[in-house]
């Protein structure tokens, strides 16, 4: 997978004023350095405005953020602005530093950047096989093929960059393969059992864990409480009962685990902004299969 790329970097200054306002490419490459003058210090650079994202494919470098300094080896990455309070170089115990980058800039590419940073910080273990990192090393190849013409190609990759990224951050990492066994059991406990009278000490019980350690490994993971994700589970399968038969709306909330109709459509409204009656009787809508809700 990396054997393709060879040692080089391009930059891009392609017209186009959407790449300001959405997400714009400033340039990518794969390098190797081994002399110990490089050294990158974010408050002198003269890019303003633009982010850069690196990933260790071997030996290791090292990046100061504020008041604290990480060691970046194998698999190990870093999201920077520049201008911002960091510094990057390679240490004087390392003989070379391998690496791919992209620098994109944008008004989008911003607030990517700034949601990304403030919920998972600047610095980021990534196997090589993750989206983003594939991204970056598919890009250098089209670039080296048949090359990049304009700037709609150029900010179309710049901002499915900063999707891979917050795509394997939000979802990727979450998938049950790589949770907590503590957490894929509680969700799995939840899918089956979902339309019974189960709580939130059922599911702790189940997680084999304190429910103070539970609950917050379970946050973390995924992004919700355990009590949220249920009640997800529960409107998903009220939204196909709703549409796929003629039950009563006090049936399909015993069918999926409420205690009454009024709860039930409490709920429904607060997630879907409408009444299960309404929703069912809505026709304005074109119907779906399944309604996926975040």
């Amino acid at each position: 997978m990396l054997a393709f790329a060879t040692y080089n970097t391009y930059g891009f200054r392609l017209k186009g004023d959407h790449q300001e306002r959405v997400a714009g490419l400033h340039s990518i490459g794969k390098e190797t350095r081994t002399e110990h003058s490089y050294v990158w210090n974010g408050l002198e650079r003269k890019e303003v405005g633009r982010i850069v994202f690196q990933y260790t494919l071997n030996g290791h470098g090292a990046i100061r953020v504020g008041d604290h300094t990480y060691t970046l080896s194998k698999g190990d990455a870093f999201f920077v602005e520049i201008p911002s309070d960091h510094c990057y170089y390679l240490p004087p115990d390392s003989e070379k530093w391998e690496f791919i980058f992209i620098t994109v800039y944008g008004e989008e590419a911003h607030r990517c950047f700034q949601s990304m940073t403030a919920n998972y910080g600047h610095i980021f273990h990534w196997p090589n096989h993750s989206r983003p990192i594939k991204h970056i090393l598919r890009l250098i190849e089209i670039i080296e093929t048949t090359g990049i013409h304009h700037g709609y190609e150029a900010s179309g990759y710049a901002y499915q960059f900063l999707m891979e990224c917050m795509q394997y951050l939000e979802y990727d990492q979450q998938k049950e393969g790589h949770l907590p066994v503590a957490v894929a059991k509680a969700m799995t406990f939840m899918k089956e059992n979902y339309a019974n009278d189960i709580g939130l000490d059922d599911i702790v019980t189940i997680s084999g864990l304190s429910k103070y350690h539970f609950t917050r490994l379970f946050a973390k993971s995924l992004k919700d409480t355990p009590m949220q994700f249920l009640t997800k589970i529960r409107i998903e399968e009220g939204i196909y009962l709703l549409q796929h038969t003629n039950h009563s709306i006090a049936d399909i909330a015993n069918k999926v685990g409420f205690s009454s109709s009024n709860y039930f459509s409490k709920v429904f409204k607060s997630i879907l902004n409408e009444t299960p009656t309404k929703y069912r009787q809505n026709k304005s809508v074109m119907p779906v299969d399944r309604l996926f809700i975040d």
